[in-house]
């Protein structure tokens, strides 16, 4: 995640116009005068001229490292200061100029220890933790954290916030929604790491609305949210393609594709997707229409694909998982047709060696219990099965059994009278076989 630099300037916007009004404040004035500034505080009184002219010279300074400089020794001289607050907050946003990121962020926490509910501080350290634990590395947890932790609190702060003096509604707004979608964004980012889709459903749907212009870095992790909860939001294929519009080179085509797998697995189909790319590309809004929606298959019961597989199939046709989804679907007219047809027959198959013994082989025959390394079939062997002849674990492995049980739940066929087959499907002989001696002639 790399958000706009231009972000993080407005979230230091007011910070300028705080400094404007000290800088006019500073004009010559009687002893004792001094400006007022912070987050709706009272009115801030200087009454030591020497401690005035320190303060008006540090915030007047152009050059952001010589600010910074004038600014620590302002705070040094003078550290009960009644402008302490506000000295920390330039002091956090001159190092920001001068680019030396690690100051800004230590000058962040000094302001929070003079003032915890500090806005414009909260928002660089919940930005600059979730930018860190979007990069991973060891820390990345540790990162989260603390990208949660700050964003929290400044929604907290947000609900008290007072206007500052000077400000403008105007600008007083923009501050309130653009630090508003940091900490939503660092919240929701930190619950979908931890895959609490429904915070970070809500937070990152927050930080999307707060914003003035479209942010790929809180609408892809906003749609990621929608498209990995269980159940799938619907509203994340809508959000989905306004992430890759914001998206640059390869990476758009990636994300849209990602879009329409999860389309697909939610609707069925992939009928109607162009239909969705295209009017969330010709809106003009990020917010989905109030009526947007995306009708969602429901695959028939185990039970109805049962009854529609016997109908349409012989089951001698039938394939291993097929009759498995049979048997086990509940529905015993469908499952007794399939039982009687293949009870007590001797059938060929391949299924992946689970574990083996001399006398009984476990194995899986369908593709899930494969992928998840479970048994759905117990074959016993008519004979001991030789050391040299002993299957592998996880090796495919063709033999031919007679069908005589099985328990639906959790599934289980059991054959006997087992054989191991060659690649032709001919039984291979247990027995070595032998070479008689070459006879000699004389």
């Amino acid at each position: 995640m790399k958000k706009s630099l231009v972000m993080m300037l407005l979230v230091f916007a007011a910070s300028a116009m705080v400094q404007q009004c000290y800088a006019q404040a500073a004009q010559p004035a009687p002893a004792g005068q001094a400006a007022a500034g912070g987050q709706g505080a009272q009115k801030k009184e200087i009454k030591d001229p020497a401690e005035y002219n320190a303060y008006v010279n540090a915030i007047q300074q152009q050059n952001p490292a010589q600010k910074a400089q004038a600014l620590e020794a302002f705070l040094q001289t003078y550290p009960n200061t009644v402008m302490k607050e506000d000295a920390l907050e330039l002091l956090m946003v001159a190092y920001q100029q001068a680019g030396d990121a690690q100051k800004s962020l230590d000058a962040a926490t000094r302001v929070l220890q003079a003032n915890p509910n500090n806005i414009r501080a909260l928002a660089l350290l919940a930005y600059n933790y979730r930018a860190a634990a979007s990069a991973g590395g060891p820390q990345m947890q540790d990162n989260l954290a603390k990208a949660k932790q700050y964003g929290e609190q400044g929604l907290q702060a947000l609900q008290t916030m007072k206007k500052p003096d000077g400000m403008t509604d105007a600008d007083f707004n923009k501050l309130h929604n653009e630090t508003g979608a940091i900490f939503d964004g660092a919240v929701g980012f930190a619950a979908l790491q931890a895959k609490d889709y429904a915070t970070a459903q809500k937070d990152l749907l927050e930080a999307v609305s707060w914003e003035s212009q479209p942010n790929i870095a809180d609408i892809y992790p906003l749609a990621t949210a929608d498209l990995e909860a269980k159940p799938m939001n619907p509203q994340g294929f809508w959000f989905i393609v306004k992430a890759a519009n914001l998206a640059q080179g390869p990476g758009q085509q990636q994300i849209l594709d990602y879009g329409k797998k999860k389309y697909v697995r939610y609707h069925g189909s992939d009928q109607g997707w162009d239909d969705v790319v295209n009017q969330a590309k010709s809106s003009a809004s990020i917010m989905p229409p109030a009526n947007f929606t995306v009708t969602q298959y429901i695959p028939p019961s185990p039970a109805e694909q049962a009854a529609d597989l016997v109908k349409n199939k012989d089951p001698k046709q039938m394939s291993f998982a097929e009759w498995e989804l049979v048997l086990s679907s509940g529905n015993q007219q469908a499952a007794d047709t399939v039982w009687n047809a293949i009870k007590d027959k001797a059938v060929k198959l391949a299924a992946n060696v689970i574990s083996s013994t001399p006398t009984t082989v476990q194995l899986a025959g369908s593709d899930d219990d494969i992928e998840a390394k479970k048994a759905d079939i117990t074959l016993n062997m008519a004979k001991p099965i030789p050391a040299r002849l002993s299957p592998a674990v996880g090796t495919l492995m063709t033999f031919q059994g007679t069908v005589t049980s099985y328990t639906p739940t959790p599934f289980m066929m059991t054959m006997t009278d087992g054989m191991l087959l060659d690649k032709n499907g001919n039984p291979i002989s247990s027995t070595p076989a032998t070479h008689r001696p070459a006879h000699k002639t004389q």
